[in-house]
């Protein structure tokens, strides 16, 4: 993952001319109940959808180890990419599930495919959506709200924590159990701290935030900087209404 800095922005259009995109790769998740998930990756993006992230798997075990969290519930996904934490969410009893990213043909063609070929639809629905604008469209699948929110790996768009935020304020259920999970890895190890802040910005907006655990797994890009016990570390967190 090359390390742009403060120059880097989520849906920044690459300036230069691409090549042609590569094929897409196919990778597979099994669950812990011995379900198989086959997903397929764009070939790449520049929005980062050609991978399957650390915290993706992550998320969806720690979804399979406590499944009241998931069972008849509304669910979103925000930034889903391949959509493996909304497949599993449809597999482990959810009411209905939307995976969400930005309405880019390839990546949500990339979605769609993913939830077709393992079986989720009607249960599962892809949208596209820009975070931070009128959700309508994702409300239309939950009118009073999505009691669990889902974002994987998605806190290293610094500039995009408000954009995040209004999203969460709009979609998140009133019930007293609703919730965002954020699961994350620190990719760039001297920006934890800007990593960190998107906590800040929601406890401004008044939301609880509480760590539940943290994973070590194999880093993601093993060649790039910085300490790689930080790069290799996802962490989870819960954010609450009060």
């Amino acid at each position: 993952m090359s390390d742009e800095g403060e120059s880097w922005a989520l849906f920044e259009e690459p300036k230069d001319f691409r090549p042609p995109t590569p094929p897409p790769t196919e990778t597979q998740h099994v669950m812990k109940n011995g379900s198989v998930i086959r997903l397929r990756l764009v070939g790449t993006h520049p929005l980062w959808g050609h991978y399957l992230w650390n915290a993706a798997p992550t998320l969806t075990n720690y979804l399979e180890d406590h499944p009241a969290l998931v069972k008849n519930q509304a669910v979103l996904e925000l930034g889903a990419a391949a959509a493996l934490p909304s497949i599993g969410c449809v597999k482990m009893g959810a009411q209905s599930v939307v995976a969400t990213d930005y309405p880019d043909p390839d990546l949500m063609g990339n979605v769609r495919y993913n939830l077709t070929h393992n079986q989720c639809e009607p249960t599962g629905v892809a949208e596209g959506y820009i975070w931070g604008t009128d959700p309508a469209s994702l409300l239309a699948h939950a009118p009073n709200g999505f009691g669990l929110i889902l974002m994987s790996d998605l806190i290293f768009n610094h500039q995009a924590h408000p954009a995040l935020m209004n999203t969460v304020d709009q979609c998140l259920a009133s019930t007293p159990n609703a919730q965002v999970l954020v699961f994350f890895s620190h990719h760039r190890p001297h920006l934890v701290d800007r990593d960190l802040a998107f906590f800040d910005v929601a406890r401004e907006r008044g939301y609880v935030c509480d760590k539940i655990q943290e994973w070590i797994l194999q880093p993601m890009f093993p060649e790039d900087p910085g300490d790689e016990h930080v790069r290799a570390t996802v962490h989870g967190y819960t954010i609450r209404r009060p």
